[in-house]
């Protein structure tokens, strides 16, 4: 089943090309807002599936093309990202130690919606493509061997980040949760629709130019060890996103005016906005291309504000 919300967060589920409103049903879960009412219905899906699944069936479709479709998390209670997760193609020797961070909740956005890269000296702004999860339930030290019956389901997610800012190890939380950092959308995919998560075909795009194009399964921690080791550090609530990492090798800059979309296969496409105030601008250089010249770093500023002189 694939959920989403519309307009003005009418909870709908999508039949083919359209989707039916199903806000009805649901209406009885205790919520304040289209967060909470997520969560809840994460919480209680089993109870609430069959009515879910006979009012999409008899509802009326509306056209997804005629929509304004949002976040379907608008607010999750943790966003944990794994970085450095992935073998980059298997050009890694060994896998990264395991290792995560927190992303503040309030920089999600939804598909439509603009990324605004704010006015600090970011040596780059990037945004990383990841396909992340969704809890289902309370999790707290799974196992491996239970994790995957943790899951609720899939959304596309991008990591916006603002690197280079100082001081040097002391910058994750001001380059990871700025506001709008976190795009994600366009639906959130039920589990059971996603046979194998771990051979999903990614693909980011810059202004219609591919970027990162990789597959989940190169992975390095795979998502049962990702539950595991998160859920040993705190508990999981239904309705939290724990994105999976990103391979580097396609990340390039974000600029102003750029439009960037995200397919992870299964799950939609996402598409979304960027805005620079400061108009600032870099190469379009990506790791890969800057690996192969023998540089380590990304791409320097060119332009605008905070431009290293000349």
């Amino acid at each position: 089943m694939k959920l989403l919300f519309a307009d003005d967060y009418r909870l709908c589920v999508v039949r083919g090309e359209e989707a039916v409103d199903v806000s009805a049903v649901v209406a009885d879960i205790p919520h304040t807002g289209p967060g909470d009412l997520m969560t809840g219905l994460i919480a209680r899906f089993d109870a609430y599936r069959p009515r879910l699944e006979a009012a999409a069936a008899t509802g009326k479709g509306v056209p997804l093309k005629g929509l304004r479709i949002r976040a379907p998390l608008p607010k999750p209670g943790n966003i944990v990202c794994m970085a450095v997760n992935y073998m980059e193609d298997g050009t890694l020797k060994e896998p990264a130690a395991i290792n995560a961070f927190h992303k503040a909740p309030t920089a999600i956005i939804g598909p439509g919606d603009t990324m605004v890269l704010p006015d600090v000296p970011a040596t780059i702004f990037e945004g990383e493509a990841e396909l992340a999860l969704v809890i289902g339930k309370r999790a707290s030290n799974v196992s491996q061997a239970e994790a995957m019956n943790y899951v609720f389901g899939y959304i596309n997610f991008i990591d916006g980040s603002a690197r280079g800012l100082k001081p040097e190890r002391n910058s994750f939380f001001q380059m990871k949760s700025r506001e709008t950092f976190a795009p994600i959308g366009p639906f959130l995919v039920t589990a059971d629709e996603i046979p194998d998560p771990q051979k999903l075909g990614v693909t980011l795009t810059v202004n219609g130019e591919i970027k990162q194009k990789f597959n989940t399964d190169d992975m390095a921690h795979k998502i049962p060890r990702c539950i595991e080791w998160a859920s040993s550090i705190h508990t999981l609530e239904p309705g939290d996103i724990l994105a999976t990492g990103t391979n580097h090798r396609g990340l390039s800059s974000f600029m102003d005016g750029d439009e960037v979309t995200l397919t992870v296969e299964g799950l939609g496409t996402l598409g979304f906005n960027v805005r620079d105030d400061l108009k600032r601008s870099w190469s379009r250089e990506t790791r890969l291309d800057r690996q192969k010249q023998g540089f380590d770093t990304p791409t320097p500023q060119v332009s605008g504000k905070y431009a290293p002189a000349k």
